[in-house]
């Protein structure tokens, strides 16, 4: 959930998606309002699924999703770091809120992704840009 400006998101298939474990990761990239609605209602969906969201600064944080709002902030609970070694601050956190806008990928699980609807929103958004 890359954002410049106002906060605005588009899916772009990550290079390293299916990511570990099984789980799909997603890039976001700026593109208009409606596609973040469709985001939006997306992640609510995961609501209570575990995720992993990496961060820009290279920080990976696995957790519970919690909840997810209009501007695509995180709130994720029973959070763990993938490296406690390089971030052993993080050990005593159990929860945490993460802004939309320092967001590099969203890592689902696997089966609850459906990649079909996903591409076909994608084509759909593309067509309506080019007019």
């Amino acid at each position: 959930m890359v954002f410049w400006g106002k906060p605005l998101a588009s899916p772009r298939e990550s290079p390293r998606a299916p990511g570990e474990n099984g789980k799909r990761a997603l890039h976001f990239c700026a593109v208009d309002e409606d596609f973040v609605r469709l985001f939006y209602s997306f992640f609510k969906s995961l609501v209570g699924k575990d995720v992993v969201v990496e961060l820009k600064n290279d920080l990976s944080i696995c957790g519970t999703l919690h909840s997810v709002d209009q501007y695509l902030n995180i709130k994720l609970t029973d959070i763990s770091v993938t490296d406690p070694e390089k971030y052993p601050h993080m050990l005593s956190v159990k929860n945490c809120f993460i802004r939309g806008s320092v967001v590099r990928y969203v890592q689902l699980p696997a089966d609850e992704v459906d990649t079909q609807l996903l591409q076909d929103a994608a084509r759909k958004e593309a067509l309506q840009q080019k007019q």
